[in-house]
């Protein structure tokens, strides 16, 4: 049977684990896969490992020393879980029923693929498309990404009109599924991105090694944004 690590990385983020947490174990259930939720705790202050135990016991625990960061904090928890796919899920995402099935059946169909990502919807605005990673992402000639859904700050309604899976060039590490084993080929995440555009990077990097990424829009989430730091505050720019 193969093995799935649904793996939330968490660092203050008590309000959102309280909030979307009960939802991901609910409806991450997968006939004929063993999926395991992890909560990596980057040394949080807040009181968040203690209310995991307590409220989703079924969820398994890292505790790191201190705040590695997203990319730090990820590959330093992925090195002490083995499974066939990881799912690296902020803590800020909301989950719908049969949101895990799309994106496992597209993979376990298609052995080119390292990675791909769902249809993410704002969750403040759930008629529109939400900035992290939309549909699936590009970069252009300059090398600036951009998204199907968004263009800059620029962010399009759902009409249905991404409802085609499609290859992309970067799936967001908001929300992406991606094989365990290339994740390592590839280097894993960077340590020199702290935070945002690590997804990017790593893209690129499975993709020179021959894979495809994917976005599967049947697969479906909602993303408050801003979970890490806020679109105002000036250290998001720097990242």
């Amino acid at each position: 049977m193969k093995s799935i690590a649904i793996v939330i990385l968490n660092w203050n983020g008590k309000k959102f684990l309280e909030q979307f947490l009960p939802g991901v174990v609910e409806n991450s259930h997968l006939e004929g896969f063993m999926v395991t939720i992890y909560v990596a705790d980057n040394a949080s202050t807040d009181n968040s490992t203690e209310w995991v135990k307590e409220h989703a016991p079924s969820v398994k625990i890292i505790s790191l020393d201190r705040n590695y960061g997203f990319t730090g904090g990820y590959n330093r928890a992925l090195k002490q879980i083995e499974s066939d796919y990881y799912l690296l899920l902020n803590s800020d995402i909301q989950v719908e029923r049969n949101w895990l099935l799309p994106m496992v059946n597209f993979m376990e169909d298609t052995p080119s693929a390292a990675a791909c990502m769902p249809k993410i919807l704002s969750y403040n605005e759930p008629t529109k498309f939400e900035y992290a990673g939309a549909a699936g992402g590009y970069l252009d000639f300059l090398g600036y990404p951009f998204c199907r859904g968004r263009i800059l700050n620029v962010v399009e309604e759902d009409k249905g009109q991404y409802n085609n899976v499609k290859e992309v060039f970067w799936a967001t590490g908001a929300c992406m599924l991606v094989r365990a084993n290339e994740f390592w080929n590839a280097g894993g995440l960077d340590d020199d991105f702290f935070a945002h555009m690590e997804g990017i990077d790593l893209c690129w990097r499975l993709k020179r090694q021959g894979y495809s990424i994917w976005c599967v829009p049947q697969s479906k989430v909602s993303h408050v944004g801003g979970g890490t730091l806020s679109s105002n505050n000036p250290r998001k720019v720097y990242f």
